[in-house]
């Protein structure tokens, strides 16, 4: 064998370790989840092997499912532009902070070192009737008895915002830190004013973690299923808990591989989608 077919294959050798466990721990799974998704739930609760369409009928022509997904992917959309507004600032103060910077690195860290099920629930104790907010407000006389703030979309909006803002800040930090600080003065010694200068150059350079982040958002707010159980109410339930429901509570495992699988085809064509305008290589790069 020639050096160059050893060189060739040694990259592939390295990654097998790796591409056997994806393997093993998603795509054989995952095998299972389309298998059963054309299998039949009887009434007598046994599952009825064969293929069968009707998992896939239903939750392609059921309204209810429809308007539940469809509502998943418009919070997941807000949420995701609400952490772009918000994490991009943060993110370039944290990039162009000098003495601090490390700081405000493990700041943002420390959400991550806490359970996502506890910050979640922390809300209940700041929003809910007997929480921080409405005894605040009682005490300074605004209102006069607790208002209930609670088991809607926006505290799952909120709820999403607090547990994905530190991905994006993260994904947009990474990109700014790329950027050549010199770039920026260039722009200004030519006459450019510092607006200028950051619209022109810095953030179209940092669009990829911009993009990165946002896709990173939407997928992982898309996917969700602790916040609207915990902030959500009964009109506020998103597309993993249909597939919770289905699975867990109906036992219905068929209805539920479809649903989930229904939820996976929509993001993967949003993430080709990204890829058709983007690229991966853009990914990548917004990943550092």
């Amino acid at each position: 064998m020639s050096v160059e077919a050893r060189e060739a294959r040694q990259p592939w050798i390295l990654l097998s370790p790796a591409l056997g466990a994806v393997a093993l721990l998603l795509l054989v799974p995952l095998m299972f989840i389309v298998v059963y998704s054309f299998w039949l739930r009887s009434a007598m609760g046994a599952d009825t092997v064969g293929f069968y369409l009707d998992n896939w009928q239903k939750t392609l022509t059921d309204r209810f499912y429809r308007d539940i997904l469809l509502n998943t992917l418009k919070i997941a959309a807000i949420t995701t532009v609400i952490c772009a507004l918000m994490g991009y600032p943060a993110a370039y103060f944290i990039a162009r902070s000098r003495s601090n910077k490390m700081v405000l690195l493990l700041l943002l860290m420390l959400p991550f070192w806490i359970s996502y099920i506890i910050r979640t629930m922390s809300w209940i104790n700041i929003l809910g009737t007997s929480g921080a907010l409405n005894s605040l407000l009682m005490s300074l006389g605004i209102i006069s008895e607790p208002i209930q703030m609670l088991y809607n979309e926006a505290t799952v909006i909120l709820g999403l915002v607090h547990f994905l803002l530190p991905f994006m800040v993260l994904n947009v930090y990474v990109s700014l830190e790329g950027i050549d600080t010199n770039l920026e003065d260039a722009a200004n010694s030519l006459g450019a004013t510092r607006w200028q200068a950051f619209t022109q150059v810095t953030l179209p350079l940092s669009l990829p973690g911009l993009a990165a982040g946002g896709l990173l958002c939407f997928v992982l707010g898309a996917g969700t299923y602790i916040t609207p159980v915990i902030l959500g109410g009964p009109r506020d339930a998103m597309f993993a808990n249909l597939v919770f429901e289905a699975i867990i509570t109906q036992l219905n495992w068929p209805l539920g591989s479809a649903l989930s699988l229904l939820l996976l085809i929509v993001l993967g064509l949003l993430v080709a989608i990204y890829n058709r305008y983007l690229g991966m290589a853009q990914l990548a790069k917004g990943l550092g």
